[in-house]
């Protein structure tokens, strides 16, 4: 999920923050008192030193509570002064009232309020078919509508996009033509998979500039940054001259700025803001009255804050968190948390509200530090922390489900799974490959994920009540829907299922028959030469011409299928790395994997003609090798849609 939407790259082990421990189940803890000067103590005493273990540049911290901004704290640097694009040289400490960070996808709390204002006025339904508020068409597989409470919910069923997602150049982007252009293929049935969609999102947002005849980042700074006093803050990019100067830096792992990113799809991801301003929406969300007003009515504000979607299109998942109308429940300790995260590729941010408590907290990064997890660990740990130590526990967890019946449950979840956030119509289907969850049975009726869900270790879990179950020693929640007595749908982050894998897709067919394919290939790659030169020295005569076009024809097949396939990983890196990978280019190497292929052909008369000419076990054997590897990659090819018609990405 982390690597489609920020391009995260590979790097050093992940380091292990200390995180507070969590109290123990169902035992309450005394919280410590919320004030300001227990907050600076406590953040004092955790930040710095954590930037310092990770190479994070700077951090800007705000909390809220009680409509009031009891502190916005700051830490390390908007400039280090060194790496590209530095400036004067000269290091500048963060002010969290000063430097703008990027906040990513926690810009989409901004696209569903906007989108509710006119659910507000009258101007939108949330239960109407989108189709009534575009003026262009969006892809179909299904019937039912796509809605407005799909697109908030991330449950309109579209696949990932990757093109166009960040740039670093160019100017404002034409956010009807990022969304009418190419868009992605809608691959669930609305309503009842929840799948992380920057597309939908963004549609969202393009149908608040469609229906108000404004355009998107003038509506949303006009109606909401304004109106909450977020004077400071702006979707517009380039940054207008005036904040220009107030951007922190971001920079990548190994300490070095990057410049100022442009999100192809504003709606989706393109807010940039000071601490102090996240503050004052963070007010506005739990109900205060802050700039010119509040933002919403409060029956619509609550209705942001409820799930969108119940059990009728959901089943069983809509038994574990969900999403709301815009937000992701994060509860912790019996509370009521919801919240949102968001990254760019230099910037990593975190915001959470408790609404009955009045009280919320924003974090943000701006770099990833040096190992893959860091920042996602560090904001964890922030947000987790401060639950724990203000909010802890509060009431008893559930009881559980008896042996028995949690064993069967177990069994039914055994398998490998992949995540419902992906690319199901293209090359890129390749990603699916890697970060699948294995779910084995532990202790006869507790299960293990490996890697447990948004962590890169495993993860034993317990069934607490009928198929929804809690992680072992911590506060995840997993639902589950069953379909004939198999579990087909694990509900993980509200906006993120994980989904069986198809047995043609399983690992151990894939793996074996790809490794065993290419190895034989490069092996009769390296023969080629080798072969030539055995002849030369023992002074045996060339192979007769019987057969030649089919040998010559199979070795251009090989070299096609081997060629082909080094480029396919060449080019997923390199779309992965946000970097531009032409057309030309991809229908190129597909071309390639054709070859490759249709070689299956000429290799097969290959064979035929050496069985029927008797020309010894080792060259049938080589024939038959080479037949079954070309097959192997072909099949491999049509598998995971490598020669499918659209390389959209």
């Amino acid at each position: 999920a982390v690597a489609v939407a920020t391009a995260a790259g590979c790097g050093a082990a992940p380091t292990v923050l200390s995180v507070p421990t969590p109290p123990a189940p169902g035992v309450p803890a005394d919280p410590a008192a919320l004030n300001a000067a227990d907050l600076d103590a406590w953040l004092d005493g955790l930040l710095p030193a954590a930037l310092q273990r990770t190479g994070i540049p700077g951090a800007t911290v705000a909390v809220v509570r009680g409509g009031e901004i009891l502190t916005a704290r700051s830490y390390g640097h908007a400039d280090t002064g060194s790496g590209s694009g530095s400036g004067s040289g000269q290091a500048v400490p963060v002010d969290p009232d000063r430097h703008l960070f990027r906040v990513g996808s926690v810009s989409k709390l901004v696209t569903a309020v906007a989108v509710l204002q006119l659910v507000q006025s009258g101007d939108l339904d949330l239960d109407a078919d989108v189709d009534e508020y575009l003026d262009f068409t969006v892809p179909r597989r299904y019937d039912e509508p796509v809605t407005l409470r799909h697109l908030l919910t991330h449950t309109a069923g579209f696949e990932e996009r990757v093109a166009g997602l960040i740039g670093l150049d160019g100017g404002s982007p034409d956010l009807r033509k990022a969304l009418a252009t190419d868009p992605p293929e809608q691959i669930y049935r609305p309503g009842t998979v929840p799948a992380y969609s920057n597309y939908g999102n963004a549609l969202a947002g393009y149908i608040v500039e469609h229906i108000s005849g404004t355009r998107f980042e003038e509506y949303v700074d006009r109606n909401v940054l304004a109106r909450a006093g977020m004077a400071s803050s702006t979707f517009a990019q380039p940054l207008p001259p005036a904040l220009a100067d107030r951007m922190a830096k971001g920079y990548d792992a190994a300490g070095v700025a990057g410049p100022f990113e442009i999100v192809g799809t504003p709606p989706a991801g393109a807010l940039s803001a000071p601490a102090t301003d996240m503050a004052r929406f963070m007010l506005a969300l739990t109900g205060e009255t802050v700039g010119e007003g509040p933002l919403l009515d409060a029956p619509t504000r609550e209705l942001m804050q409820r799930p969108g979607l119940d059990a009728t299109s959901l089943g069983t998942l809509a038994d574990g968190p969900r999403m709301t109308l815009g937000l992701f429940d994060e509860s912790r300790n019996g509370r009521h948390i919801l919240g949102h995260g968001g990254d760019t590729m230099y910037f990593h941010s975190h915001l959470q509200i408790y609404p009955q408590e009045r009280a919320g907290i924003f974090l943000s990064l701006n770099g990833g530090g040096r190992g893959q997890l860091d920042s996602h660990e560090l904001r964890q740990a922030v947000v987790n922390g401060f639950a724990d130590r203000y909010f802890p526990a509060m009431s008893e967890r559930p009881a559980g489900v008896d042996t028995e019946t949690s064993a069967a449950h177990a069994a039914a979840a055994v398998g490998t799974y992949t995540d419902s956030r992906g690319i199901h119509s293209n090359f890129l289907t390749l990603i699916g490959l890697v970060g699948r969850t294995t779910v084995s049975v532990a202790d006869d009726n507790r299960l293990l994920f490996e890697p447990g869900p948004l962590s890169a270790t495993p993860a034993l879990y317990e069934e607490v009540t009928p198929w929804v179950w809690r992680e072992v020693g911590g506060h995840r929640l997993l639902a589950m829907r069953v379909t004939d007595d198999r579990v087909t749908a694990i509900s993980y982050d509200s906006a993120f299922t994980l989904l069986p894998v198809e047995p043609a897709r399983a690992t151990a067919v894939v793996v074996p028959v790809l490794g065993v394919s290419v190895l034989v290939l490069a092996l009769t790659v390296l023969s080629w030469p080798f072969g030539a030169l055995v002849r030369r020295v023992l002074g045996r005569a060339r192979r007769d011409r019987a057969g030649r076009t089919a040998r010559v024809l199979s070795r251009v097949a090989v070299a096609g299928a081997l060629l082909a396939l080094t480029s396919w990983a060449v080019s997923v890196v390199a779309v992965m790395g946000l970097q531009d990978v032409s057309a030309t280019s991809l229908r190129t190497v597909q071309a390639l994997q054709l070859i490759g292929l249709l070689g299956v052909l000429p290799a097969t008369v290959r064979l035929v003609d050496d069985v029927r000419r008797r020309v010894g076990w080792h060259r049938i054997t080589a024939s038959a090798l080479i037949l079954l590897a070309l097959a192997g990659t072909g099949w491999f090819a049509v598998e995971f849609m490598l020669l499918a018609p659209s390389i959209s990405f």
